[in-house]
């Protein structure tokens, strides 16, 4: 049964494009159930709960919703740092940074879980995949609000230096939004985390849709090839 259960959850994380993440302090006066019904309609696969300023109880009753709500729609739902919280409501998966629980400890405790790793450099991200992640996120790429930075800033370069070194999924995250997104992109990123892109747009669900789309255009190379060139 576990088995099968992270097999489905590796399939749909294969399919996942736009990859949003919550921040009610970024959220333009939103909750984050309107958030996740946004990210629901505009068709993304996968949300990540992300709240640092939430007590834990506060977090599980949260997540409690969200688990209800992503169950039902086929939406992957990954629980920042709280191991306990994403095994207590049955969420999909865990995202830890590097300094939370360590990953190979996690991935004892939680073996069907899907479990992310923050990486800043190729270093942290092969040791993450030695440690047993199923994906690791690299950045941040630009400046960020949604959090105090303490790396430096890796731009789109790292993709290609740290991506073709990887053997499992990677994501890319940190200060991505529509005016940066299709140098993202065209330098190789399939699956893209944003939050403010998505949690501050006019109209969310449509951001999601767009930010969606322009992952999932083809490449001008691709272009020209269909065109002849």
């Amino acid at each position: 049964m576990g088995e099968d259960m992270k097999a489905l959850r590796k399939r749909i994380f294969a399919e996942v494009d736009l990859y949003p993440v919550t921040c009610r302090r970024l959220s333009a006066g939103r909750s984050d159930l309107e958030v996740l019904a946004a990210v629901i309609q505009g068709g993304s696969r996968i949300i990540q709960l992300r709240e640092k300023e939430l007590g834990g109880r506060d977090f599980y009753e949260l997540a409690l919703k969200f688990r209800e709500l992503t169950a039902n729609a086929e939406v992957l739902l990954i629980i920042n740092d709280h191991l306990d919280i994403a095994l207590a409501v049955e969420a999909d998966g865990v995202h830890l940074g590097q300094e939370d629980l360590p990953l190979a400890a996690a991935r004892r405790i939680a073996p069907d879980l899907l479990i992310g790793a923050s990486s800043h450099s190729r270093e942290e991200a092969l040791a993450a995949e030695r440690s047993g992640a199923d994906y690791v996120n690299i950045g941040p790429l630009f400046p960020t609000g949604t959090k105090e930075i303490k790396t430096p800033l890796l731009g789109v370069g790292a993709i290609a230096a740290i991506a073709p070194h990887l053997t499992i999924p990677f994501t890319v995250m940190g200060g991505i939004n529509g005016a940066n997104i299709d140098a993202v992109v065209a330098a190789g990123a399939r699956r893209v985390a944003v939050v403010t892109a998505v949690t501050q747009a006019p109209d969310m669900a449509a951001a999601v849709a767009e930010l969606r789309r322009r992952i999932n255009a083809p490449s001008p190379a691709f272009k020209r090839k269909r065109a002849g060139a």
